[in-house]
């Protein structure tokens, strides 16, 4: 029917259809976007609309004109293929994307997520704005609930697929440490790509609490390339592995028997670790400070306390190493470490207290000094 627009609103317009007045709401006016009814109508032209209902008993009618053209909905599916590259222009933006206009009635999404390879996009407006073309690939469709997903970073080569042929695993890499965590410390490897040194990755002898210990944002710095996990885009990194791991050379350097000399870094309860090469910390119980009953450990040395000990055991898997006071004065006496071990072996097997082993004597308190 033809009918003469009477009243415009926010929410539609009234049109006379000779007598009879009815509303045309503002989402039946098109298939695209309406933001304000009065930018498609004014007040006094003669428009064709077609009747949606009659409600004779409160006399109300129900108009629309975008039931006059075929739904642009219908032929999405062949349109706009998955896999194609479109054209649209940005009419809207929220928090979680941005909706590209591909024809009148046809609104596709780029998610945030989708905007970019590398920039982590926490609001659309920092990659695109309302009225700006842009280009983006068709991701899925579902025509049912008249969705479009597009993405705009699948025009552009994904650059997670390129970095495994330029950083191989093993190569060593110069980069700037652009952000410190508990678990690790990201560098930068390029524009928009982090690489993760994880805490354990830091130091093979170092204990580190807290990356901030060794490292500040700015510094430069080289790591080797361990791992790159394209699909989940994470780049591990290691800087210990930048050096030979010293407990591959511990036990030949510091045999069972041999007596080293080296300075007390921490006392407990329990005994005195002593560190017999940068890094490098051995236990002494307390039981191996001397002859004599020691109740505290504390009573015995301090911290940078120089020392002697006997290496008298050695777990290389573990890197730990058993130590001994008490045996450096047993050797002075004439006793091979062997026979100590021995002696010390045989009291605990007997229930006497004494050495045993480094597992028997040490095992819980090493834990409790890692902790």
């Amino acid at each position: 029917m033809d009918g003469i627009v009477k009243n415009i609103t926010d929410y539609g317009a009234f049109i006379d259809l000779g007598g009879v007045d009815g509303l045309l709401h503002v989402t039946d006016m098109s298939w695209g976007r309406v933001t304000n009814p009065a930018e498609l109508f004014q007040v006094g032209s003669t428009v064709q609309v077609k009747v949606l209902k009659y409600d004779p008993e409160h006399e109300r009618v129900s108009l629309g004109m975008k039931q006059i053209q075929e739904d642009p909905w219908l032929s999405v599916g062949n349109e706009f293929p998955v896999g194609k590259r479109v054209n649209g222009k940005v009419v809207s933006l929220t928090d979680y994307g941005a909706f590209i206009e591909l024809r009148a009635g046809v609104e596709g999404l780029i998610h945030v997520s989708e905007m970019s390879w590398t920039k982590r996009v926490k609001h659309p407006s920092k990659i695109v704005n309302i009225g700006d073309d842009v280009e983006a690939l068709v991701l899925d469709i579902d025509q049912e609930n008249k969705r479009i997903s597009l993405g705009m970073k699948q025009i552009e080569p994904n650059p997670w697929t390129q970095l495994e042929e330029k950083y191989p695993v093993g190569a060593v890499i110069r980069g700037e440490v652009r952000n410190i965590t508990d678990f690790g410390i990201f560098i930068g490897i390029e524009e928009g790509i982090d690489g993760l040194v994880h805490i354990s990755d830091l130091s093979w002898t170092h204990r580190v609490k807290h990356p901030s210990e060794m490292f500040q944002k700015g510094d430069e710095v080289e790591a080797v390339v361990l791992n790159i996990d394209v699909e989940n885009e994470r780049f591990s990194l290691g800087i210990k592995q930048l050096h030979e791991d010293p407990w591959g050379r511990i036990p030949h350097v510091y045999p069972r028997g041999a007596r080293v000399k080296g300075k007390v870094s921490k006392v407990t309860d329990f005994g005195a670790f002593v560190e017999i090469e940068p890094g490098i910390d051995g236990l002494c119980h307390v039981s191996e400070f001397a002859e004599e009953h020691v109740e505290d450990a504390r009573t015995f040395v301090n911290p940078g306390d120089e020392v002697e000990v006997m290496i008298i055991d050695i777990d290389p898997d573990e890197r730990k190493i058993g130590l001994s006071m008490k045996a450096v004065r047993k050797a002075e006496k004439g006793l091979d470490y062997r026979s100590y071990l021995n002696t010390q072996q045989a009291n605990a097997s007997s229930g006497k207290k004494g050495m045993g082993t480094l597992g028997d004597a040490f095992k819980d308190k090493l834990v409790r000094s890692d902790d």
